[in-house]
């Protein structure tokens, strides 16, 4: 999507795309002989949030992470005990920031962007996963979808955070490492820009939006962003 106006504001999603999620292979390697598992994992708890805001039902992230961990394991004939499930929420919690997180944040801060959070995960307490991976400084503002109790890609996730900033979605740029994130900010005004992190790719389909900006890791993304817009 072109637009013609400036973007002075830019929009982080979180997992995977800031923290680096491959810090829960461990648990499933242990639990599933099989550390891909996790990938099953994370696109069925995609899938399924999906499928509750498409249903007009809600139940927070972090329920259906454990939920979807449990039917995974069902669909491969395993128990779960009560210290897999910890292990998961400690992991989830502390999960480390990409090497190039960092750099990038602090580039797109120094070019004078203003730098937010969008995130399916449920508000936080102190020390949120953020805060743990050193990464809250960067940010003036984190909103998780809970507000609109729906998921994303949902449209209503990406204006919330436009009515709360008081701007136009043409004046947000939306940076995920998934596609259908950027596929949905992209339907709802934003410009998109996407990181191809391992196991994200372009879907080269009729009608699928192209992201604004591509690259394969956040410091390349994030120098793009400031040759168009520096602030």
């Amino acid at each position: 999507m072109s637009h013609s106006t400036s973007v002075s504001t830019i929009v982080f999603d979180v997992n995977e795309t800031l923290l680096d999620i491959t810090a829960l292979e461990p648990l499933f390697e242990r639990v599933f002989g099989n550390r891909s598992a996790m990938r099953e994992w994370f696109a069925q708890l995609i899938l399924y949030s999906e499928t509750m805001t498409l249903s007009g039902l809600y139940t927070p992230f972090g329920e259906l992470a454990i939920g979807t961990f449990r039917m995974v394991a069902s669909t491969h004939g395993l128990a779960i005990a009560a210290g897999d499930i910890e292990e998961l929420k400690e992991r989830l919690a502390t999960m480390p920031a990409h090497p190039d997180s960092v750099p990038a944040l602090t580039l797109l801060r120094n070019a004078g962007f203003q730098l937010v959070t969008l995130t399916n995960s449920a508000s936080a307490s102190s020390p949120t996963p953020l805060e743990r991976a050193g990464l809250s400084g960067f940010f003036e503002r984190s909103f998780s979808v809970e507000e609109v109790r729906k998921f994303k890609p949902a449209p209503d996730t990406y204006h919330y955070v436009a009515n709360e900033l008081n701007v136009e979605a043409s004046n947000l740029c939306l940076v995920a490492c998934h596609l259908w994130d950027t596929i949905g900010a992209q339907a709802a005004g934003f410009y998109g820009a996407f990181v191809t992190r391992a196991h994200n790719a372009i879907l080269p389909a009729p009608d699928v939006p192209m992201p604004d900006f591509i690259a394969p890791d956040l410091t390349t993304l994030a120098d793009q962003i400031v040759r168009r817009w520096r602030v």
